[in-house]
C-alpha cells in the first residue's frame, strides 16, 4: 500500500478485526463511515432524513473492498484504495477482480432509477473500475479550478472537496437531470460555459 510501518500495522489490525468479527461494534452506513474531502465536501452528518433517502436511492459509493455501496449499506472501517495492486484469483489488481460487477450494478440501479444520466464525482482511480460503455447512459463528469494569480489551476485537496459539495447539492436540490447542475454556485465556485460541455462541467472559483 506504499504507507508508513505504523499506519501499515495499524490497517493490519483492522482488517485482522475484520476477519474475526472483533469490530462489530465499529460497523456503521457507509456515507457515515468514509471521512476524506469528498466526505467532508458531501457533508452527509447536517442532511435531513428526506435527504438521506433521496441519496440511499441516487448516490453510489465506489469502494475497492465493498465494489458498489448504497450510504445505508453497513460496512467496516478499511484501507485499501481501488489503484492498489492485489494478486487475487481473478488478476494482479482490483480493476481485474472486480471486472464488470461494479458496473453491471450501476447500470442496474440507473435503471431503476428511472434516469438517463450519470453524474460522475469520482476520481479517475475509481472511475476506472467502470465500463462507461457497458452503462448505455450519458456520463456527465466534473472538474474544479481555483484562480491564481490570475491563471486557472487545480488543486487536488479542493477538487475533492467540491465534488463532494455538488453531490450534496444535487441529493439537496432532487437533481435528476443535467441543466440545473450549471446553477451550482456551493463555495464560490461558477460555471464556466466556455470550458464546459455535454459530458463536462467547469467550474471555477476566484
Amino acid at each position: 500500500m506504499n504507507i508508513s510501518e505504523k499506519l501499515a500495522e495499524k490497517t493490519y489490525k483492522t482488517f485482522q478485526e475484520i476477519s474475526t468479527g472483533n469490530d462489530d461494534d465499529k460497523i456503521k452506513a457507509a456515507i457515515f463511515t468514509f471521512k476524506g474531502e469528498v466526505y467532508v465536501g458531501l457533508d452527509a452528518e447536517n442532511m435531513s432524513v428526506d435527504d438521506l433517502n433521496f441519496a440511499q436511492d441516487h448516490l453510489r459509493i465506489l469502494s475497492g473492498l465493498y465494489g458498489s455501496l448504497k450510504p445505508f449499506d453497513e460496512i467496516h472501517e478499511y484501507r485499501l484504495e481501488m489503484g492498489t495492486r492485489l494478486l487475487t484469483s481473478k488478476g494482479t489488481n482490483l480493476y481485474h477482480f472486480w471486472g464488470d460487477k461494479i458496473t453491471k450494478s450501476i447500470h442496474k440501479d440507473i435503471q431503476l432509477s428511472g434516469s438517463n444520466y450519470l453524474v460522475n464525482l469520482a476520481s479517475d482511480e475509481y472511475f476506472k473500475s467502470l465500463k462507461p460503455a457497458l452503462l448505455k447512459t450519458k456520463v456527465i463528469s466534473a472538474d474544479f479550478f481555483d484562480i491564481k494569480n490570475g491563471k486557472r489551476v487545480f488543486n487536488s485537496f479542493n477538487a475533492k472537496k467540491a465534488r463532494g459539495m455538488l453531490a450534496q447539492y444535487i441529493i439537496k436540490n432532487r437533481i435528476n437531470e443535467p441543466h440545473p447542475l450549471s446553477i451550482f454556485d456551493m463555495d464560490g465556485y461558477v460555471f464556466d460555459k466556455s470550458s464546459s460541455n455535454e459530458s463536462l462541467l467547469t467550474f471555477i472559483r476566484q
